[in-house]
């Protein structure tokens, strides 16, 4: 199971709004085939592995499938995956989580087990949920998972000159950043950061293809920006997208009506406290740079008496001279809402 999250892990930023899927498919501890999704439209993992085991002359018939997700059920721009687990002959199906879709969960597996195979369920499903929170946030509440990413000195600033901000983290950093652009499916800033950096909020991974740009959004009062802002002047402007006066809860509404799994939100303070004080961030990613500045904006501004949100730390990194920290506020839903325990094999307790 361990390999089959890593596999998903590689559709990260290219799948929405599908989830992150990967399988592998196993006899006797020997690996038959292995796949993963890649894109909306494209083969689901379970097929990708089948067809995998195919060009290595292995038949799956009797084999074990091990895929992170309950298997579709449904035609949808593919058909349903348990028919093609059934009609290959696979023995036994081991998920690591079901489908957190109302309308699908446990149909897969119920199936599955109806036609004689044998289903376990909940191995690392801790592991596969977090890897998907963002379609388990999407696909249950119709929003995305936000993720507010912030760059500030020790002191708590984000710069003291207009694009200060940007050359407070370090390269190692920097590629890291581009790494969480790279599985948003939209970036937000507020109207006073795009007028002040002018950023292109692009996405800008060496090595790494099959993206669509993730959508640019401005949080604006007035909706009046410069027409020369290269995000509404250059080639990817057709992807920004100008919320005036928008109640934030709606303009996240608006963005899941998108396919929007995870939004990246990038500047400023006013925005990020903004968010802070509706509850609407789950996940902060934070850079911290070894520096004092003295001045300059803050990373959540203005501060709010009262304000008081608890993040549980799940990644503590150093990239170069800087500490990258990832934290999920406690009582977010993304990760624990809709478990949807079914009853059949396991509870997680198993490795393979």
């Amino acid at each position: 199971m361990r390999r089959a999250i890593a596999l998903a892990r590689r559709g990260l930023g290219r799948v929405s709004p599908n989830p992150a899927v990967g399988a592998v498919l196993v006899r006797e501890g020997r690996v038959l085939g292995e796949g993963f999704h890649h894109g909306a439209g494209l083969p689901h993992a379970e097929v990708e592995a089948i067809e995998d085991a195919a060009r290595r002359g292995n038949a799956p018939k009797g084999a074990t499938l091990c895929v992170t997700l309950e298997p579709c059920s449904t035609t949808g721009r593919t058909p349903p995956c348990v028919d093609r687990i059934i009609r290959e002959g696979i023995a036994r199906v081991v998920v690591g989580m079901v489908d957190p879709n109302p309308l699908h969960r446990g149909r897969g597996l119920s199936l599955l087990s109806g036609r004689g195979i044998e289903v376990s369920q909940g191995l690392l499903e801790e592991e596969v949920r977090e890897l998907n929170r963002g379609f388990v946030r999407w696909i249950t509440s119709g929003r995305p998972w936000v993720v507010q990413k912030s760059a500030t000195s020790l002191d708590g600033r984000i710069g003291t000159r207009p694009g200060d901000s940007r050359w407070l983290s370090s390269p190692a950093s920097l590629r890291m950043a581009h790494r969480l652009r790279w599985e948003a499916d939209a970036i937000l800033i507020g109207a006073e950061t795009a007028r002040r950096d002018d950023p292109k909020l692009t996405v800008r991974v060496p090595g790494r293809k099959g993206k669509r740009q993730p959508w640019r959004v401005v949080i604006s009062r007035s909706g009046q920006l410069p027409a020369s802002l290269r995000l509404l002047s250059d080639s990817a402007r057709e992807r920004t997208l100008i919320f005036q006066n928008f109640p934030l809860p709606l303009v996240l509404e608006e963005l899941g009506r998108r396919g929007v799994l995870q939004a990246l939100v990038e500047g400023g303070g006013k925005l990020a406290g903004s968010l802070l004080a509706e509850g609407l961030i789950d996940e902060v990613a934070l850079f911290l740079c070894p520096t004092i500045l003295g001045e300059g904006a803050l990373s959540v501004d203005p501060p709010r008496p009262g304000l008081g949100e608890h993040f549980q730390l799940r990644e503590c990194l150093r990239l170069g001279d800087d500490l990258f920290l990832r934290g999920i506020r406690r009582d977010s839903e993304g990760v624990d809402a809709a478990r949807g325990k079914t009853g059949w094999g396991t509870t997680g307790k198993e490795s393979q």
